[in-house]
């Protein structure tokens, strides 16, 4: 945990100065705990550099920005900051300055993301239904086959009218004009259309003639449409009289924006989606055991950078196109290599806090989902996250002496998601991936066993004493005087509660903000969960930072990335500086609104002078309630 900050002014000119000055910001803009700068290059040096003063948790790139994670103290540098430069300083702005790589790495995050587990459950289904099938030939001609099979390939078939809706969202656009023309591209009457003119029928549109291409399960047309759409809208609303804009605007934009799809934007995308599948399954099929390699070894560094996003148009055209696809057959032994460096991690340390740590990250990446697994084990000790990398590459080049493909799309591919590898065509596809899997599972295992994993981190430094906590979770440090002073922390709202090592936030579920939980929240009230002072409120209101009256500071984030949704669902009932008592309400958030803007209501609760404490001990709970005992602080 970093020192406290003494001199805003002064942290706020070192990180300018750390990052080549002012004429090296393009802009700059803060959330709760973040200064988001976004710089024209950027120096490796300089994160460290950054990293390592005093005031600073960490600092991670992302998205083309530079983030200085500091915590409830950033509304203070933020403000000596933005004094020292003359950039802009407009959130919407500054994600619009990144480069196009990263334009593109931020839409498909943010266009996939709020469904990808929609597609994955279809995918899970797809996989039973290859089980079933092997044990019963007459299945298939079943009904409840039949029934069972297009509700697996449903989110498929209509995938351009999900794209629809979280692209119109990105590119802040009308949704149902969006899914109005996107519902046009998968029309059964096209479907029609298109299969005359691949008979050899001539169709013209306006004496243009059409192509046979065909828009169901596709991504890049969809997602193109949108994006013109929005420029489309915003002209023809500022331009159009606002008595007939509400009728006119739906018409124009439909009317223009479908037939420019089918015959422009939609063959050409299509297109390049299946020249870059083509290119990558030239590579898999000619010299597989590069291609095993690459994918086996360096998936997991992509996901950390969040640019894995940008893969799963490649990936959809493959099925579309061939009914198979070798990408996810080695990004599955990837996953589950780093699933296996968890394993060895849990079988090699002592700790008991690590320990509990590696058991929630390897269940999460049961289900493909390895951000806890990264963020809270391997690379957190580095070692562990080498070994993984180093066995999924070994596994996936051993997989690809058997040609291995997935038959069936794996929205999350993981262990749950093997049978997609089995098919009566290519029987031993299957058979590979199992020797893949079973490479990346114990390779590190065994690695961990000799080479170690590294320094826990769980314990804190300078502390001589770890105490093993066996009915509580968090780091429980020695402390054997029995007139410790102690302070209770209850709980700000109610719902489900999630260990901080399993929150998908990198920042938070390190530690490096302090220790503490996060809650899903069941209601839409925040309350004050001790006596105290309100320290800090967020500009955008989706945070706000609170003191006790004997010190404790608790950061409360409502929602991962909300700093997005400008305050709207949010409204105060306390000020900055007001003192407050246990209960009180602070805040209430349209739950709702914020869920359908496809955020996440995770909320991280952080005591984030956590290093001023002898021990915290969270209680072990799965649920909360209002008032309900969350930390205990040991004084």
């Amino acid at each position: 945990m970093s020192a406290k900050i003494r001199d805003y002014s002064k942290l706020a000119k070192d990180i300018l100065e750390a990052v080549d000055g002012e004429d090296n910001v393009l802009s700059v803009t803060r959330c709760a705990t973040r200064l988001r700068i976004v710089l024209k290059r950027s120096k490796p040096e300089a994160k460290a550099k950054v990293s390592s003063m005093p005031g600073v948790i960490t600092v991670v790139e992302n998205s083309g920005q530079f983030q200085v994670v500091i915590g409830q103290h950033v509304g203070e540098v933020y403000d000596e900051f933005s004094s020292l430069v003359n950039v802009d300083t407009s959130e919407e702005k500054s994600e619009n300055k990144g480069t196009i790589l990263n334009r593109v790495i931020a839409t498909m995050s943010a266009v996939f993301a709020p469904f990808i587990y929609v597609l994955a459950a279809a995918g899970i289904l797809q996989g039973a239904l290859i089980i079933i099938n092997l044990f019963s030939d007459r299945f298939v001609e079943t009904g409840t086959y039949q029934v069972l099979s297009f509700i697996s390939w449903a989110p498929f078939v209509f995938l351009p009218i999900f794209i629809a809706i979280t692209a119109s969202k990105h590119f802040k656009t009308n949704m149902y004009i969006a899914v109005a023309c996107c519902a046009a591209l998968v029309s059964p009457t096209w479907a029609e259309m298109a299969v005359q003119i691949s008979e050899g029928n001539s169709i013209t549109f306006l004496g243009f003639p059409l192509t046979e291409t065909v828009y169901t399960s596709s991504v890049l047309p969809p997602l193109f449409l949108v994006w013109i759409l929005s420029y489309l809208e915003r002209f023809l609303n500022k331009r159009m009289n606002e008595v007939i804009r509400p009728l006119f605007v739906p018409f124009l934009c439909m009317v223009l924006m479908v037939p420019l799809t089918i015959l422009l934007i939609g063959p050409l995308s299509t297109i390049g989606a299946n020249g870059i599948a083509n290119g990558y399954n030239f590579l898999a099929e000619n010299v597989p055991a590069v291609a095993g390699a690459i994918i086996g070894g360096f998936w997991q560094v992509l996901v950390i950078f969040g640019v894995h996003w940008g893969i799963t148009p490649m990936i959809l055209a493959n099925f579309d196109l061939y009914g198979r696809d070798s990408f996810q057959a080695y990004q599955t032994i990837a996953v589950i290599a780093q699933v296996g460096a968890v394993l060895g991690v849990f079988l090699k340390a002592k700790s008991q806090e690590t320990r509990k740590v590696s058991v929630s990250a390897g269940v999460t990446g049961l289900f493909g989902i390895t951000e806890p697994a990264i963020y809270g084990v391997t690379l957190r000790f580095k070692k562990p996250f080498i070994f993984g990398c180093i066995s999924g590459a070994i596994g996936a080049i051993a997989a690809s002496f058997f040609n291995p493909y997935y038959f069936a799309y794996a929205g999350l591919p993981g262990p749950l998601t093997i049978v997609n590898g089995i098919s009566a065509d290519y029987p031993m596809s299957i058979w590979g991936i199992l020797l893949g899997v079973a490479i990346a599972v114990i390779l590190p295992v065994v690695l961990i066993q000799i080479f170690g994993y590294g320094e826990d981190t769980a314990k804190k430094a300078g502390s001589e004493n770890v105490v093993e906590d066996q009915g509580q979770t968090g780091v429980n440090l020695q402390s054997n005087d029995p007139n410790n002073n102690e302070e209770t922390v209850n709980a700000p709202c109610s719902g489900k509660v999630i260990p901080l090592s399993e929150v998908p936030d990198e920042v938070f579920s390190s530690g490096a903000m302090g220790q503490g939980l996060a809650i899903e929240p069941s209601d839409n009230k925040l309350y004050a969960p001790f006596d105290g002072n309100v320290v800090m409120i967020a500009p955008t209101k989706h945070a706000i930072g609170l003191r006790s009256e004997s010190g404790v500071e608790l950061l409360v984030h409502i929602g991962l990335d909300t700093v997005t949704l400008d305050g709207k669902p949010f409204t105060l009932h306390v000020e900055d500086g007001d003192k407050v008592k246990k209960g009180d309400l602070l805040i209430t958030f349209d739950k709702e609104f914020i869920e359908n803007e496809g955020i996440k209501t995770i909320t991280p609760i952080i005591i984030t002078n956590s290093h001023a404490y002898k021990e915290i001990i969270i209680e072990d709970s799965k649920d909360s309630i209002v008032d309900q005992k969350l930390f205990t602080v040991v004084k």
